[in-house]
């Protein structure tokens, strides 16, 4: 099928929230295929909920199953409702037999979809089923849908619209109930429309809830809520884990429409949940998860790139699929709350403080690195400190970042960190954030950038020790802002930082003034702002780095042999 062909494009997308959610990618995938097209999402109304403001659709119709097109007559009235459109294709992510039936219905006359449930004889282009040895996530399952069309490559991760209207409504309303705009939020998601048998426990849940409630107000010095999330008939269940939870919670459970649920678990730090709608959601805002499977398959259902946040226990009866456990629901009763909160407590490990610092539990990191130095790696850096600009250094700067989809590593980013973290260097981020003070980025959209950066080191197992930015704008004067040295002696004071030990590594003049300023030795990177006349001058001057760098590999090259030729003359 070439490309210029289909000129109005239906695809019917997947009756369920979470499998909606997993389907986002390749409807991202179709309007790549086909960017002139005009296309039309038909879906059920929760769904249709969903991609409301999705930019790559033109119209979302409803499919009222229930109401107007339900039975035969209402079959043929919403294939007439098609027919009038004059859809030349139809792209099938829904498996039903009677997806392609109401597509022949309508007379559209490409009807391409995956051979299922029966429907070939309706199908135009049928396209054959993975084998079920294969466990492909239901996120590829979708996206490779669409490679006989011509797509290629690997799916991306989920990414779902909220605005920013609605996301000042939710503002409004969780400060209705006390919360407010600097609070940490904690969701919670104990229900399941699907059946019992994807429940957890409810009351370890609220014992989840609670520990990390008491390690984040302890260890950050923050506000801490607990948003508690739910369908309509979770009322009860939601209540009764808010009971048991001392502090403040808010429960919303059957209380918020879809769009209303994308805002809120948009809102939150991290979201306990079962294997849900809500869970896929989360994943797709960019919001770290914890997610406990019993009876369903992680391998196709996880969080798409957060599949190390599953928890599950190993039992021979699951994945049974089944909506109520016949036996004794072995497959949720046996994972403890321990489990649960170990899970959630490391992925909480990096939200921000008053401060400003982003904090990783000493004990954890220590754990890592003796864990990693196993390997046989020397522990040339063990003792010292690089610290590390963000913007032009880590990722390219296209100037204010305020948002989770605009942040992305420079190649090999993590790789160098990683032979770094190897050699036993603690590695600690300082930043310069003034977005903040002139409004074009809050503080809840940092975090939401900072969990990416730290999900995005976490692939090649690297861990940073601390986040510092400074909030402020450059004509406020404050002592943190570089290139004064207020976020490294915040982080003396509150890591041990050794300062005699200690790198610098940053794109741009005031970072290697700072280095000067606390006599650390310093790298340029000339992946950021730096001009290269800038770079002979520099050379000449009294805030010469110690080293020029191409790239950050380049950088982390020169610092372990620095620091080996130091070690050398010391003992000279």
């Amino acid at each position: 099928m070439s490309r210029e062909q289909p000129r109005r494009i239906l695809l019917r997308a997947p009756n369920w929230i979470g499998d909606a959610v997993m389907c986002e990618p390749a409807l991202r995938g179709l309007r790549s295929l086909f960017p002139e097209a005009d296309v039309t999402m038909l879906a059920k109304s929760a769904v249709a909920e969903l991609f409301r403001a999705a930019p790559e659709l033109n119209r979302v119709l409803i499919y009222e199953d229930k109401g107007a097109h339900a039975g035969i007559s209402g079959k043929w009235a919403l294939a007439g409702l098609l027919r009038r459109h004059g859809f030349d294709l139809a792209v099938l992510f829904q498996n039903a037999f009677e997806a392609a039936f109401i597509a022949w219905l309508a007379g559209i006359p490409q009807r391409y979809g995956y051979a299922t449930d029966g429907r070939v004889f309706f199908l135009t282009k049928p396209v054959a089923v993975p084998a079920r040895r294969q466990s492909v996530h239901q996120v590829e399952y979708y996206w490779n849908l669409l490679k006989p069309l011509g797509l290629s490559g690997s799916a991306p991760l989920p990414t779902l619209c909220v605005t920013t209207d609605e996301t000042h409504a939710m503002e409004a309303r969780l400060a209705a109930h006390g919360s407010g705009s600097s609070d940490l939020v904690i969701g919670i998601n104990p229900g399941s429309t699907y059946g019992n048998a994807k429940r957890w426990v409810p009351e370890r849940f609220a014992e989840v809830a609670q520990r990390l409630s008491e390690r984040v107000g302890r260890d950050a010095r923050r506000q801490v809520v607990v948003v508690i999330l739910g369908a309509k008939g979770e009322e009860s269940l939601g209540r009764d884990i808010a009971d048991r939870i001392h502090g403040r919670s808010v429960v919303l459970s059957g209380q918020t429409t879809i769009r209303e649920l994308m805002a809120v678990v948009k809102r939150c730090h991290i979201l306990i949940t079962n294997d849900t709608g809500p869970m896929h959601v989360a994943a797709a805002c960019g919001v770290p998860v914890v997610a406990v499977f019993g009876p369903t398959d992680s391998r196709t259902t996880a969080p798409y790139g957060q599949e190390q946040s599953v928890v599950r226990e190993t039992v021979d009866c699951a994945p049974c699929l089944l909506r109520e456990c016949p036996i004794d629901h072995r497959c949720m009763t046996r994972i403890s709350a321990d489990r649960v909160y170990e899970v959630a407590a490391q992925q909480l490990d990096g939200l921000s403080r008053p401060s400003g610092l982003f904090h990783l539990s000493g004990a954890d990191q220590t754990d890592r690195i003796d864990k990693t130095n196993q390997s046989g790696q020397s522990n040339i850096l063990s003792g010292y400190t690089v610290f590390l600009d963000r913007d032009g250094t880590l990722n390219p700067d296209p100037g204010y970042i305020n948002s989770p989809d605009q942040f992305d590593l420079f190649p090999g980013v993590a790789e160098a960190l990683g032979r770094l973290k190897l050699a036993g260097a603690r590695l600690i981020l300082v930043t310069n954030q003034s977005g903040i003070a002139r409004g074009f980025l809050s503080r809840y959209n940092l975090d939401a950038i900072h969990q990416k950066l730290a999900r995005l080191l976490d692939q090649t197992g690297v861990r940073l020790d601390g986040i510092y930015f400074c909030p402020h704008h450059p004509d406020d004067g404050c002592g943190c802002r570089k290139p004064n040295r207020g976020m490294i002696d915040l982080a003396v004071q509150e890591l041990g930082v050794d300062l005699e030990r200690s790198y610098v590594i940053g794109d741009h003049l005031r970072d290697i003034e700072l280095a000067k300023r606390v006599r650390a030795r310093s790298v340029l990177v000339t992946t950021g702002v730096t001009r290269l006349q800038e770079l002979d001058e520099l050379t000449e001057s009294p805030l010469a780095p110690d080293r020029v760098a191409t790239s950050l590999a380049e950088a982390v090259d020169w610092l372990l042999s620095d620091v080996k030729q130091r070690a050398l003359l010391h003992h000279e």
